[in-house]
């Protein structure tokens, strides 16, 4: 079956091209203009990816990816006419997978999606076989996979963003091995064109949660010039 794409942007010829080009490589597209119109797409079902615009009339871009992210897991990819570092970081936060900026071409874009579309996949089928896992202990932590929640060794409950937690299972999942950036990247969705060191910002925020002392980290480690690892033992239930 073709997957199908829900292009969301306030510009009709974005749209038009969208449309035109991924039918041609063998994409079904719906289109939307604003906030309302991708509601009533997405709840028609069967959509596979959301290409959405950051500045759209009205409700903007990551005001709709983080409704989307209360319900869904859809990939989303987010075009805007910005390369600002701000915007990029906080695409991350709320789950975006994939951030291109405009202007583009389709070729471009088509790689990305069917990128995204690939890695999503594959997490995926890794997650269906590791769903078994209910949380992981570390260095008294604790972790709880169905809740999503990380309580201290201290027993108080600490906040995580998506990426941040999507980062520490990356982490968990394969204790004291270095994993590179790209790796690390592919682990928690983002693609590794959006910015490079959105890594090390992830990192640094999830060490100021879980580390005695953030600059002088024990738990995840730096390799320099290869990426990061965690230097504990990992207990799962």
């Amino acid at each position: 079956m073709h997957k199908r794409i829900l292009a969301v942007d306030d510009d009709p010829a974005i749209r038009e091209m969208v449309s035109d080009y991924f039918a041609k490589n063998e994409f079904e597209v719906v289109t939307a203009a604003n906030g309302r119109e991708m509601r009533a797409a997405f709840a028609a079902g069967g959509v596979d990816l959301v290409l959405l615009d950051v500045r759209l009339p009205g409700e903007d871009g990551f005001g709709l990816a983080r409704e989307l992210r209360t319900h869904s897991t859809v990939p989303i990819i987010m075009l805007t006419a910005q390369g600002e570092e701000i915007d990029r970081v906080l695409g991350l936060e709320l789950g975006a997978d994939d951030y291109l900026t405009k202007p583009f071409s389709p070729r471009e874009l088509l790689a990305r999606v069917r990128a995204v579309l690939r890695r999503h996949e594959l997490a995926g089928a890794e997650k269906r076989v590791t769903d078994s896992v209910r949380s992981y202990r570390f260095a008294g932590w604790e972790l709880n996979t169905g809740t999503r929640k990380l309580t201290s060794p201290g027993k108080e409950k600490v906040d995580l963003t998506n990426s941040e937690y999507t980062l520490l299972v990356a982490l968990l999942r394969s204790p004291r091995k270095i994993l590179s950036r790209d790796q690390l990247l592919d682990g928690t969705r983002v693609h590794a064109d959006i910015f490079d060191r959105s890594i090390d910002v992830q990192v640094l925020r999830l060490r100021r949660k879980i580390e005695e002392d953030p600059n002088e980290p024990h738990l995840i480690r730096t390799e320099r010039g290869v990426g990061y690892f965690l230097d504990t033992d990992v207990t799962t239930s």
